[in-house]
């Protein structure tokens, strides 16, 4: 793989460098803070940005989010072998112990070999925020590759065995693999990020997860894998992701961050950080490190529990909590797991269907690549609003299609057209947004306490729609998706209400808008309110597209008894992080 880089400075050519001859420096000096790495289509959008994007942070996301097209895989993969593996339990069973199957214990081994996944995705989870902090992110991600390994391993080589619980631990231990991933790669991604370019970055964890899903679902067909001797190697097809990120991470930086404030290891900070930013300019990212350190320098060690019983932690917590429930309960696992049986009850054929769930594999794919610019410019919470408000209304048409589709021929197209909407509308926000934010909420102590609790709740909330939807769907018939319409009117009031726009925002920044309550930022000081006398002048951080007097470099808020005015003042004047 070669990266072209791109230099601002039209005398000097275009350079070429190989990340993989030499991953450590690239070839002279193309890639520093000032010049862009363009490597593959998802990232181009870039190419005008003029700094941060270096060859090394490219590399570095790349090998990271491997993590996350193994889960997007596995998450799509054992859907299309359904009836193969079902026919290969009753045969073991029958070789045992010489009877046939019951249908009912059939179905119950299969529902344990799928639901299984869910269940160590939520051990790994919750494992997330102890193996972040011992081990470090990167670290944390090269041990789990073992698991990932492990876990193909024995998926690939069940048949051959003849062991169901070959099949079944291998989803076990795959799902512990993905379940760490998801904790512990948006939580590497956003430390390793620089602050403009750290939206449109976290976007490449949904990108990952989508293109994952997308191959799982085509090498599923008939006449691909999804025959009778072509399944294990379906489900042993897991391993190479794992081998490859193995592989390459040892080549990548540990996080910056996670060294000086968690490891008080400044030397090696500054190393790292140099190493991604391709530039020995990094004082302004040591000192705003330094900061979050100083201000959270009480919450270096926080358990789970610590952060629940936490007041002044609650709200993020839930914002994040809320975010992860938004994502898993917004029908778009429905959508995944029974699109084909909900295509062929809208009248369409059962081959039609099949092309047409991969054609949401590809609308997924295309339309989290569109949200990555948008991601830094509209911001988080205005395309999560956006994604929501979207999914709500073609939700509605839905079950609206699933209603009348005996009325009318082309209702089925209305059908077809209604879910590829609401694939479209989860791409934009709720698709890749709660993976990101629930990182950015919180400082560098109790942020893996909080991604810990974030990836148990996500992912218990996906097995619980993946275990209660086939019931909906028998118990409600054309009105199954009504429930999470429901669902997407709630998040939505949530999000409007509660949700911050973290975008352009230090970590520092964002944790003090939850304590604007109690405290207020003085010229770079946390002062109590309370100790504020009215009628007091008050220099405070406030962006100067949200001061009245935004033409002017500077304001001053004056704090009058019973009223709050900005007036021009000559420039002393800081950002609001209020």
């Amino acid at each position: 793989m070669r990266i072209k880089c791109l230099s601002n400075d039209r005398k000097r050519p275009n350079l070429n460098c190989s990340i993989l001859a030499d991953v450590t420096m690239c070839y002279s000096s193309c890639c520093n803070c000032q010049e862009v790495c363009s490597v593959w289509p998802a990232l181009r959008f870039l190419q005008n940005c003029q700094e941060g994007l270096t060859c090394m942070l490219v590399f570095t996301i790349t090998a990271a989010v491997l993590g996350m097209f193994q889960f997007g895989y596995n998450t799509g993969v054992i859907n299309a072998p359904q009836k193969i593996i079902e026919e290969f339990i009753s045969e073991v069973y029958r070789d045992r112990t010489g009877k046939y199957i019951t249908e009912d214990f059939r179905n119950l081994l299969w529902s344990v070999t799928v639901s299984i996944f869910a269940i160590g995705g939520m051990i790994g989870g919750i494992s997330a925020g102890t193996i972040a902090n011992r081990l470090g992110r990167k670290g944390g991600l090269l041990v789990n590759n073992i698991m990932g390994i492990l876990g193909g391993a024995l998926m690939g080589f069940s048949k051959l065995s003849h062991s169901i619980e070959m099949l079944i631990f291998g989803r076990l231990f795959i799902g512990f693999n993905c379940g760490l991933n998801t904790a512990l790669v948006p939580m590497y991604l956003s430390e390793i990020s620089p602050l403009t370019l750290r939206g449109g970055l976290g976007t490449l964890n949904q990108l990952a997860l989508t293109i994952g899903l997308f191959l799982s679902q085509v090498f599923g067909v008939q006449f691909a894998l999804g025959t009778s001797t072509g399944w294990p190697y379906l489900l042993g097809i897991a391993v190479i992701p794992a081998i490859l990120q193995l592989c390459l991470l040892p080549f990548c930086p540990e996080s910056p961050r996670y060294l000086l404030i968690s490891k008080q290891q400044e030397s090696l900070a500054r190393e790292a950080l140099q190493r991604l930013r391709s530039s020995s300019q990094i004082e302004d990212d040591i000192e705003e490190m330094k900061a979050e350190e100083q201000a959270h320098q009480q919450e270096v060690e926080i358990t789970m529990w610590q952060l629940i019983k936490n007041k002044s932690l609650q709200l993020p917590l839930l914002i994040g909590v809320v975010m992860q429930l938004s994502q898993q309960l917004s029908g778009i696992n429905a959508v995944f797991y029974y699109s084909t049986n909900l295509f062929m009850a809208a009248g369409l054929s059962e081959t039609t269907s099949k092309y047409v769930t991969i054609g949401i594999g590809i609308v997924m794919v295309i339309m989290t690549l569109v949200s990555i610019p948008l991601m830094d410019r509209a911001g988080r919470r205005t395309l999560h609003l956006y994604g929501l408000g979207g999914m709500f209304i073609f939700s509605i048409f839905i079950t609206i299609s699933l209603l009348v589709k005996f009325l009318y021929e082309w209702v089925m197209y209305v059908s077809v057209v209604s879910t590829l909407s609401f694939v479209v509308f989860f791409a934009i926000g709720p698709g890749s947004i709660p993976w990101m934010i629930t990182a950015e909420l919180f400082s560098q102590g109790p942020r893996p306490a909080a991604i810990s609790i974030a990836m148990l709740v996500n992912w218990f909330a996906n097995f619980v729609v993946g275990l209660v939807f086939p019931m909906m769907l028998f118990g409600f018939e054309s009105y199954t998706f009504l429930p999470f319409t429901a669902l997407l009117a709630i998040f939505w009031t949530f999000t409007y209400k509660k949700v911050p726009e973290t975008k352009n925002k230090t970590f520092e920044e964002i944790a003090a808008l939850f304590r604007r309550e109690d405290v207020i930022n003085i010229n770079g000081m946390n002062i109590p309110r309370k100790s504020i006398q009215s009628g007091e002048f008050l220099f405070e951080d406030k962006p100067v597209e949200d001061c009245p007097l935004h033409h002017h470099h500077h304001c001053q808020l004056e704090e009058l008894p019973t009223r709050k005015k900005n007036v021009e003042v000559t420039p002393n004047h800081l950002e609001d992080q209020l």
